[in-house]
C-alpha cells in the first residue's frame, strides 16, 4: 500500500508571490484601522477611556526641590485594545484588574507610540468595584491556599495574572519562567486534554446519530471555541495568540494533507498574525514564542530520522540551548539549577493537568509543600546580561542551519560554548 507524502502548500513562485499580496493587503488594511483609532484618540486633548488595570507598581523620584515623590504607575489596556501607561496616587489600593473610567490626555503621541504602548497623563474619574469572574475566579484559588505566593503562582498559570517581581526573579533563576507565563505550551497541554474529554463520548454520538461527520474535524472545531473563549478571557497575552492561530493554521494544512512541521507554517503564522496585529511586531514575548517554536521545527526537519523516544528525550535539551542566550540577553539571570529546567519542563506536562484537576475540586493545596520548597531554593544566581552581539550571530546562525546542516552544527557548538561560559562564570 503506497503512502501518500504530505505536500507543500507553496507549489509555484505565483502562489508565494500571491501569498505576500494577500499579506501586504491586510497589514495595510490594519495599519489603517489602526491609525483611524489613533486620529480619534489624539483628535482632542483629552479622552474618556474605560480601562481594565493590568499591572500596579510603586515609583519614586526625586524632585526639584529634593523632596522625594511617591506614586503609582499603571498599566492598563482599554476596551479597544489600547495598552498604555499612567500615574496614580499612592493612596489608591489594589487597583489590579480592576475596570477604571479615566480621562486621558494623549494629545501629543505620536503614531509609532501609540502602537508600541505610551505614557499619558490622566485623571480616574470611576473605579468599578463590582468582582468580575477573573477575579471571582482568583478568590476561589485565594480560598485554596494557606500560602498567597503560592496562590498567586497559581493565578499566574490559569489567569495569565502577573506575579510580584521577586517571584518572577526566582522563576528566572530557576530558568522555568517560560512554564508559568502561559504560552502554546500550556495552550497544547489543553488541546489534548479537551482532545480526551471529547473524543469518546463524541464518537458514541457519531456512530450512533451522525456517522457521516468526521470525528477529527468537529472535535478540533469545539476544541478551537473553547481555547478561543479562553484566549479573549486572558485577554489575548501575545504569545497564547500566537500558539493559537498557529493552531488553526496547522489543521486546515493537516485537514488537506499538507506538510505542518515546515518554516512555510511557522512563516505564515507569523505574518498573518502580524498582518492582523501590527502592535505584536513590539511585543518581545510574542517573538520569544515564535523563536521556541522555530528551534522545534528546526530539530524535527533535520533529526526527523531519529524515532519519537529519542526525539522526545533530545528536543527538550535541544530547545534549552537554543533559547538559553536570548534568556541571557533579555533577562540575564543564570544559576547552576537553571539547565534542570530541561526536567521540570518534562515534569511539568503532568503537573499542569492534575493541578488544573485539583483545583477544579476544591483540593488545590495538595502540591503546596513541593512548590514551596522551590520558592524558597537558594539559587545563587549570576546577573550576566549577554551582548546583544552574541544574540547576532546565534540568530544568523539558525538562518543559516535552515538550509543547512553545517551550520546547524555550528549552532549547536555555539549555544554550548556559551552555556559552559556560563557555568564557567558560577565558580
Amino acid at each position: 500500500m503506497k503512502i501518500l507524502e504530505k505536500v507543500s502548500l507553496f507549489s509555484s513562485k505565483k502562489d508565494l508571490f500571491l501569498f505576500f499580496i494577500f499579506i501586504f493587503t491586510l497589514l495595510s488594511l490594519s495599519l489603517f484601522f489602526e491609525y483611524y483609532k489613533y486620529k480619534e484618540l489624539t483628535k482632542f486633548d483629552s479622552q474618556l477611556v474605560d480601562a481594565k488595570v493590568l499591572k500596579e507598581y510603586d515609583k519614586t523620584k526625586l524632585t526639584k526641590k529634593g523632596k522625594i515623590k511617591s506614586y503609582k504607575i499603571l498599566k492598563l489596556r482599554s476596551d479597544d485594545g489600547l495598552v498604555f501607561y499612567t500615574m496614580a496616587s499612592k493612596k489608591l489600593k489594589n487597583l489590579k484588574n480592576k475596570h477604571l473610567h479615566v480621562e486621558i490626555w494623549a494629545g501629543n503621541i505620536s503614531f509609532k507610540e501609540y502602537i508600541k504602548g505610551f505614557f499619558a497623563f490622566s485623571k480616574i474619574l470611576n473605579i468599578c468595584d463590582k468582582p468580575t469572574l477573573k477575579q471571582k475566579l482568583a478568590s476561589f484559588i485565594d480560598a485554596q491556599h494557606a500560602n498567597s505566593d503560592i496562590a498567586k503562582l497559581y493565578k499566574a498559570l490559569f489567569l495569565a495574572l502577573p506575579l510580584p517581581t521577586s517571584m518572577q526573579t526566582q522563576f528566572s533563576n530557576l530558568g522555568i519562567s517560560h512554564l508559568i507565563a502561559i504560552s502554546g505550551f500550556h495552550l497544547g497541554v489543553l488541546a489534548a486534554i479537551l482532545f480526551f474529554i471529547i473524543k469518546y463520548p463524541y464518537k458514541i454520538l457519531q456512530n450512533r446519530y451522525f456517522p457521516y461527520r468526521s470525528y477529527k474535524r468537529d472535535t478540533f472545531i469545539i476544541i478551537s471555541l473553547v481555547l478561543l473563549g479562553y484566549l479573549l478571557f486572558l485577554d489575548s497575552p501575545p504569545s497564547l495568540l500566537r500558539a493559537f492561530v498557529m493552531l488553526i493554521v496547522g489543521f486546515i494544512l493537516y485537514d488537506r494533507g499538507i506538510q505542518i512541521v515546515s518554516m512555510q507554517t511557522l512563516l505564515i503564522t507569523v505574518l498573518l498574525i502580524l498582518a492582523l496585529f501590527p502592535k505584536l511586531v513590539f511585543s518581545i514575548g510574542f517573538w520569544l514564542s515564535a523563536s521556541g517554536v522555530f528551534y522545534i521545527f528546526l530539530f524535527l526537519i533535520h533529526f526527523k530520522e531519529y524515532s519519537k523516544i529519542k526525539q522526545f528525550i533530545l528536543l527538550p535539551f535541544w530547545v534549552y540551548l537554543m533559547m538559553l542566550p536570548f534568556s541571557m540577553a533579555i533577562f540575564g539571570n543564570f544559576s547552576l539549577y537553571h539547565p534542570l529546567s530541561i526536567l521540570w519542563t518534562t515534569l511539568f506536562t503532568l503537573f499542569y493537568p492534575l493541578a488544573i484537576a485539583l483545583h477544579v475540586i476544591g483540593m488545590g493545596n495538595l502540591l503546596d509543600t513541593p512548590l514551596q520548597h522551590l520558592l524558597h531554593v537558594d539559587t545563587h544566581a549570576i546577573q550576566h546580561i549577554l551582548s546583544k552581539g552574541y544574540l547576532v550571530i546565534e540568530i544568523l546562525l539558525s538562518l543559516a542551519a535552515v538550509f543547512s546542516k553545517k551550520a546547524l552544527y555550528l549552532l549547536l557548538g555555539y549555544t554550548l560554548l556559551l552555556f559552559i561560559y556560563f557555568v564557567y562564570n558560577m565558580a
